[in-house]
């Protein structure tokens, strides 16, 4: 690895040999999840034994402020499943209040939505986005092995009562199970402000032929959309990789996220880190880069920011999922999606 000055660290900022800078991080707090969604953990959350505690609070805030100091103004809380962490709202409350930190997102799968959404609201949760694979209860369950379709349903209900302008619903597209479902899903956000995020299904190590069997281009979605009078939207500086498109007629939008596009990682704006303290440059990349040693001390600052920004000079152009590559990943729920 190539060595920087580390008294210049800290006019580092989180740009890769390609001219991208990161603004946003998505950190995972845990690889737990308790349902088991057929195309991520269908025999659900095996935990690996003799394997390292998750991040403590401590150490998640010593991270969020190195990469809040290197420009990050977005960082995501994901897991598995974020909320089964006992100190979750801590945790968020804690790096709300980071200098810098303009965003802390939520990805969930809102089994806690309808108890707990108030208490995200106050502990400084900016935006939530919330898995739901169907509009359709039986699809639900089929999909999720979960029967929590009613809560989940009015917990998003009750995010537009504690003051959420916005949700984000993210729906993994598959083929001949919920793409059917796609003019209903339409018909559910014309009165609702609701960002509709349909996300291709991406090939993992664990799941080729499932991958096989349902795999659904977005692009025939956006295609659809266009026929119907959407329009594609502007991105700015911290939003996703969704591309987004509006309809007059319309309250909600509808996101499309489609990994196998041409040119899709042009525009990649996100780190992420594991629940256990590796940065990973991308969703499908290596093994990943350790930090936690570096996490155990507020002197260890500097180190940590070299660490990341070194690291951060070896990130590829692009993954090869067109090619059939989807690197070491063997499951989504390893690394927060």
């Amino acid at each position: 690895m190539q060595s920087i000055p580390i008294k210049n660290v800290g006019d580092a900022r989180l740009i890769d040999a390609f001219q991208r800078t990161y603004y946003y991080l998505r950190l995972s707090i845990t690889d737990q999840c308790n349902f088991r969604c057929n195309y991520c953990l269908p025999n659900g959350y095996q935990p690996e034994a003799n394997k390292p505690h998750f991040l403590t609070l401590t150490e998640i805030t010593r991270l969020a402020q190195a990469f809040a100091d290197m420009g990050t103004e977005k960082i995501r809380l994901t897991g598995g499943e974020p909320t089964l962490r006992k100190d979750f709202l801590t945790i968020a409350e804690h790096i709300a209040q980071i200098e810098g930190i303009r965003q802390v997102a939520l990805t969930t799968n809102g089994y806690r939505m309808a108890k707990d959404v108030k208490a995200w609201k106050n502990a400084g949760i900016s935006s939530i986005n919330v898995s739901l694979d169907s509009l359709d209860p039986k699809m639900f369950y089929h999909i999720t092995g979960i029967n929590k379709f009613d809560e989940v349903m009015r917990g998003i209900d009750l995010a537009f009562d504690v003051g959420y302008q916005k949700v984000k619903v993210n729906s993994v597209l598959m083929k001949q199970l919920n793409d059917i479902e796609f003019d209903r899903f339409l018909a559910w956000v014309k009165d609702r402000p609701i960002q509709m995020r349909f996300i291709e299904l991406m090939q993992t190590g664990e799941m080729d032929t499932f991958f096989q069997r349902y795999h659904l281009s977005g692009n025939i979605l956006a295609e659809k959309l266009l026929a119907k009078g959407w329009t594609l939207q502007p991105k700015s500086l911290t939003d996703g990789p969704a591309k987004v498109f509006k309809h007059l007629d319309y309250m909600g939008e509808i996101g499309l996220i489609m990994p196998y596009e041409k040119n899709f990682c042009a525009s990649c704006n996100r780190l992420r880190v594991s629940a256990k303290g590796k940065l990973h440059l991308c969703l499908f990349g290596e093994e990943g880069i350790e930090l936690r040693d570096l996490l155990q001390s507020d002197e260890q600052q500097s180190l940590l920011q070299a660490r990341i920004f070194v690291a951060l000079q070896g990130k590829r152009e692009h993954h090869y999922l067109h090619q059939g590559d989807s690197g070491i990943r063997q499951h989504l729920a390893s690394i927060g999606g």
